[in-house]
C-alpha cells in the first residue's frame, strides 16, 4: 500500500499531453482520466451519471462527433476502437469535483496532481500576460501587412497580365514607305 502523502507514477507531462482545447476550454477527456486513476472508463462515466448534479455544463459535456473526429485528426489520439458514446470532457473544475465521487486514494492523489498542473498552468499565463498581449499585438500587426502585401501582388498581378494591344509605331513617316 502506498504513502498518504506518495503520488502516483503520473508526471507532469503526461497530464499536460492530456489537457486538450475543446470549445476554447482546457479539458480532459474521461478515457485519459480513467486511466490515470486508473478504473475503467465505464465506471468513471457511471460515477459520474449517478452524481451529475454535481457537474453542470461548465464542469464536464460531451463532445460532438465533429469534435471527437477533430482531436483524433489534430492530436493523433486513437480511435479508441469504435466508441459507442462520444467521450465526456472535463473542465479544471469538473476533474477537481470527479475527487468527490472517486474515492479512491489513486484517484485523490491523481487529482491533486492535475490541480497543480492546471494552476501552474493558470499561473504562467498571469505571469507572462505582457509577453501574451504584445505577441498579440504583433501577430495583429502582421495580419494587416499581410492584407496590404496582398493588395499590392494584386495590383502588381494586373499590370503584368494586361493584354498588350498592338501600338503604332512612333516616329515620322516617309511617303512611299511602310
Amino acid at each position: 500500500m502506498k504513502a498518504q502523502n506518495q503520488l502516483p507514477e503520473v508526471t507532469t507531462d503526461e497530464i499536460v499531453e492530456k489537457i486538450y482545447v475543446v470549445r476554447g476550454v482546457k479539458v480532459m477527456l474521461d478515457k485519459d482520466l480513467a486511466e490515470m486513476y486508473g478504473v475503467e472508463t465505464r465506471v468513471l462515466n457511471q460515477a459520474v451519471q449517478r452524481n451529475l448534479a454535481r457537474f453542470p455544463y461548465d464542469f464536464m459535456f460531451q463532445l460532438t462527433e465533429d469534435e471527437f473526429k477533430n482531436l483524433i485528426s489534430q492530436f493523433v489520439i486513437s480511435s479508441w476502437g469504435g466508441t459507442r458514446k462520444m467521450p465526456y470532457a472535463f473542465t479544471e473544475h469538473g476533474v477537481a469535483m470527479l475527487s468527490s465521487v472517486l474515492r479512491s486514494e489513486q484517484a485523490i492523489q491523481v487529482n491533486i496532481r492535475i490541480v497543480r498542473v492546471y494552476t501552474r498552468m493558470r499561473q504562467l499565463i498571469l505571469d507572462n500576460k505582457e509577453l501574451w498581449l504584445k505577441i498579440e499585438k504583433i501577430e495583429q500587426s502582421l495580419a494587416k501587412k499581410d492584407d496590404e502585401v496582398q493588395a499590392i501582388f494584386k495590383v502588381l498581378k494586373n499590370l503584368l497580365v494586361k493584354e498588350e494591344k498592338p501600338r503604332q509605331p512612333i516616329g515620322f513617316k516617309i511617303p512611299g514607305k511602310k
